[in-house]
């Protein structure tokens, strides 16, 4: 993949748009490590301690990415990400349970930590859809993290007023799994002697984890009335 190309560009914007869908939890982490220090302190304990899951978030997917070369390991990778597309849509799932840390320095940590934990989910998805090209795993963590940080409370008041967003993201990761299961070493001979294959899957997991979503979503909610 070669840079200014389309279809660089359009993984930048998957990566983008991937990243911001599933960093809801991340950004109530963030919110929450720092919210007990001093004004003064707080804006500096979210730059650093993000600075520092950024620098761990790259060195995972670099790692998932050359794990994904292996045969076979990207169609599980594939297979993985389609029950987290699906955790995406199940209301009361985005609310982490995160203490406020005490000093500067625990504010950091807790950040590092908590986000490298919560964010396998982000790489995953990010490794899949940069497809092997780490500069595009860069400048799309470089873009989308920041704007995680600095408008998260906008990103989450968005997603709550606008639920279809969501639904954006889960088909994105949902399109990014079948192009995963598609390219894998293992069945990629099969589907290139089917043209029309991976169009019948990216439809088949796209609409499958959307509609399947919004279909369960109805039934509970006059369970939770």
């Amino acid at each position: 993949m070669d840079f200014l190309t389309p279809e660089f560009f359009s993984g930048l914007a998957a990566i983008i748009l991937l990243d911001l869908v599933l960093a809801g939890d991340n950004a109530i982490v963030i919110a929450l490590a720092a919210r007990n220090l001093p004004r003064h302190l707080q804006k500096k304990a979210v730059f650093w301690g993000t600075f520092g899951a950024i620098a761990i978030r790259i060195a995972l997917t670099f790692a998932v990415i050359w794990l994904l070369k292996l045969p076979g390991l990207m169609l599980a990778g594939g297979i993985l990400l389609l029950p987290i597309a699906w955790k995406l849509l199940k209301p009361g799932e985005h609310d982490p349970n995160i203490a406020p840390a005490a000093g500067f320095w625990a504010a950091i940590r807790t950040i590092v930590v908590a986000d490298a934990l919560m964010g396998l989910d982000n790489v995953l998805a990010i490794a899949g859809a940069a497809k092997g090209h780490m500069g595009l795993v860069v400048l799309g963590l470089a873009i989308s993290v920041p704007l995680v940080v600095w408008g998260s409370t906008l990103i989450l008041r968005l997603i709550e007023r606008f639920p279809i967003i969501v639904y954006v993201g889960a088909g994105a990761i949902a399109w990014t799994a079948a192009r995963m299961i598609a390219h894998d070493g293992l069945v990629a001979p099969w589907f290139q002697a089917r043209p029309w294959a991976p169009w019948l899957l990216d439809a088949v997991l796209v609409l499958g984890i959307c509609v399947g979503g919004w279909l369960w979503a109805r039934r509970a909610q006059p369970r939770s009335a």
